[in-house]
């Protein structure tokens, strides 16, 4: 399951999966652009099953009803790909904030991907090897952070934190847990001049295929640990 994946990373995260034969559900807040994300990725291409699924991360009641749908079809969840992620605020500092606008990045960036885990997390205790990937971001990095982005930034911070939490606590219950960094990607949010959009796919993918005795609690870009 990828949360945000009507365009950007997650579209193609979702693309590479089904194109490799799996099962894979495109949750998106706009249930139409979703629809139509599936459409144009099974049109003329064989591979597995996929489900465009209506998921607004900062809905409990959207994401019990996603869960429900997911539970009555597969029975299960193997991997989960807390994508979804709002407010690249580059126009902002610490000082001159928004605060509101730090609010609505932390709903969505911290709080629904935790909120999504939670909804989820029964049907990946019965997955098989079950993995959770939070795309996060090197802007969350405190080793390296500057200023700039503040509500992002925070909120990726934030976001690691939680990335940590949970893979302590579910490490009995072999559910891998790890933060991924794209880096700087072609997408809408990251805008001209970066690399394309397969390449920041490639990490989400390294960390939802990780074998048994793989890390859990860590940051990574591609394969490759990050300062916290």
């Amino acid at each position: 399951m990828v949360t945000g994946a009507n365009r950007g990373i997650g579209r193609e995260v979702v693309r590479q999966l089904y194109a490799r034969g799996d099962t894979v559900v495109l949750g998106s807040r706009d249930h139409t652009k979703g629809a139509q994300a599936a459409e144009e990725i099974t049109a003329g291409q064989d591979g597995g099953q996929l489900l465009a699924l209506h998921m607004d991360v900062t809905d409990p009641a959207v994401l019990r009803s996603a869960a429900a749908t997911v539970g009555e079809r597969f029975g299960r969840v193997d991997v989960l790909v807390n994508n979804a992620a709002i407010l690249y605020d580059t126009w902002q500092s610490a000082v001159t904030a928004d605060l509101d606008t730090v609010r609505a990045a932390l709903e969505t960036n911290l709080l629904g991907a935790w909120q999504t885990t939670l909804a989820l997390l029964p049907l990946l205790r019965v997955g098989q090897r079950p993995r959770i990937v939070n795309v996060s971001s090197e802007a969350g990095s405190l080793e390296t952070m500057g200023t700039g982005a503040p509500a992002y930034a925070v909120s990726k911070t934030a976001l690691n934190a939680l990335t940590r939490q949970l893979a302590v606590e579910l490490s009995t219950s072999g559910i891998l847990v790890n933060a991924v960094c794209p880096g700087w990607i072609a997408t809408d949010m990251g805008g001209p001049g970066g690399r394309p959009v397969a390449e920041g796919a490639a990490s989400v993918l390294w960390a939802a295929d990780l074998p048994e005795n793989g890390p859990t609690g860590g940051f990574f870009r591609h394969g490759v640990p990050l300062p916290w």
